[in-house]
């Protein structure tokens, strides 16, 4: 373990400085320019367009311009990664749209005005347990944030200037605390496993519908590159077409990345299940009640039709049904009314998406549902399962996950032998392994199991100077 990455008595850590500048993020701004010239992606850049078969690009015929021209920005929040022991800051600035032929405004798109649009850039602070942003310069507009910086040592100054410029050196912190209790891990998993199959579901009726445009209104935002909720969202591909290429000529470069998962004694992760639709086509068959017609290649989206029912398939002897299978269609059956077992209704009152939980109730009742208010409480059922995912992430699990990718080891009140996936899999045989899981290391917790596995990921050489 790196020594560095722990804090001594006179430094606070990484993470307990990201705490406070999360709170008081209104009372500080950052020089972007200073940001963006001493920083180093950790991901393959992207350019806007789509590369056809012969490699040619196809440029959006849409492009961004700042609204601004600021030496200074707002952070929009500070995010811990899931899997990874990596940190990002969002930082948020105003864009219009314009023609990239000769750059004239769109102002109007649905009915909507879009000259004042927002675009995002994440800037990567710590990336696999390592720092990659050095410094910060900042301008400070609360003086109980800079008194608190001060205390903390964070800022080297006597007096309080809001005109005068701060460096916060990060390269002098450690990353994290050695004092700090993590949460217990025991029904988390379950929790986080629950919620994402039923999001999926929610999801995937919600491909292509919106509780706030009608479909023409769709159609034109996504010509205009927008998403239902009007954020930007252009075609993006590499910048090179051959990866070896690129590696030969040092366009990118290549790191191992450790990724940590949390899973149960019967599912190692959350990539275990199957999207919503790929599962409804695995186990269920989809037919039209009047006709007896079985759709082939079903999706959720057929579900709004009213004529349309579900049945289990009779499955083949050879398919092989793996506990996250069984998870899953408790779930299915429940929402499809297969199988009044109630699973869907806790999960939604836990999140307070009662309103669904009562649609669904009186459809598979047999009741007429109208598709406008099906479509309202599927959204906001999916907004409230994401908000409660997000919130156990970056309360409960993220904290751990940076803690063990920066030091390689388990908190001490955690601390368990390590064991090979072959060791694991003859006392959970239920588990199933991926290529990359089968060189992980594996730990027991309670009923949990912490998963630390090697991936090679490669990230671009060029500067963020060149990000916009």
């Amino acid at each position: 373990m790196d020594n560095s990455s722990m804090t001594n008595h006179n430094k606070i850590s990484l993470l307990e400085l990201i705490g406070i500048l999360t709170e008081y993020r209104n009372n500080f701004i950052i020089n972007i320019k200073h940001l963006r010239d001493n920083y180093q992606r950790t991901s393959i850049k992207r350019i806007p367009g789509v590369r056809d078969i012969n490699g040619e690009i196809s440029q959006p015929w849409l492009r961004t311009e700042y609204l601004d021209n600021v030496e200074y920005v707002l952070v929009s929040k500070f995010d811990l990664n899931r899997n990874t022991a990596t940190l990002n800051m969002l930082v948020q600035r105003q864009v219009k749209l314009v023609k990239a032929e000769n750059k004239t405004p769109v102002l109007e798109v649905a009915g909507l005005l879009v000259n004042d649009l927002n675009s995002f850039n994440n800037y990567t602070i710590v990336c696999d347990g390592r720092l990659n942003i050095k410094s910060l310069q900042v301008k400070i507009s609360s003086k109980k944030l800079f008194d608190i910086l001060k205390q903390k040592n964070v800022v080297n100054a006597d007096d309080f200037d809001f005109r005068l410029e701060y460096t916060i050196q990060l390269d002098t912190l450690p990353l994290i605390s050695n004092n700090v209790n993590y949460t217990n891990l025991d029904g988390l998993f379950d929790e986080l496993a629950e919620i994402k199959v039923l999001s999926s579901v929610i999801a995937a009726h919600l491909k292509g519908e919106s509780d706030v445009f009608v479909p023409p209104q769709l159609d034109d935002l996504k010509s205009h590159y927008l998403s239902s909720n009007v954020y930007i969202n252009f075609p993006t591909t590499k910048e090179y077409e051959n990866r070896q290429q690129a590696i030969d000529n040092g366009q990118i470069e290549s790191r191992i990345s450790y990724k940590i998962d949390i899973g149960s004694k019967e599912i190692l992760n959350l990539n275990k299940f199957y999207s919503a639709n790929k599962f409804l086509d695995r186990m269920y068959r989809v037919y039209d009640k009047e006709t007896g017609e079985i759709f082939t290649k079903p999706n959720f989206v057929m579900a709004f039709n009213e004529n349309l029912a579900f049945r289990h398939k009779l499955l083949s002897s050879r398919m092989k049904i793996t506990k996250a299978d069984e998870l899953m269609q408790t779930i299915f059956d429940d929402f499809l009314g297969l199988d009044t077992n109630g699973k869907v209704k806790d999960i939604l009152a836990k999140v307070g998406a009662d309103s669904l939980g009562q649609i669904l109730q009186s459809k598979n009742a047999g009741e007429s549902v109208n598709k406008g208010e099906m479509v309202a409480a599927l959204t906001e059922a999916k907004t409230r399962l994401d908000g409660y995912t997000e919130q156990i992430y970056q309360e409960k699990i993220s904290p751990l996950v940076f803690y063990i990718g920066v030091t390689g080891k388990l908190p001490d009140a955690m601390v368990t032998p390590a064991m090979t996936a072959e060791e694991l899999a003859t006392q959970y045989p239920n588990l199933e392994f991926s290529k990359y899981e089968q060189a992980g290391t594996f730990f027991v917790v309670g009923d949990s199991i912490i998963s630390v596995y090697p991936q090679l990921e490669y990230y671009s050489q060029q500067t963020a100077v060149a990000v916009q």
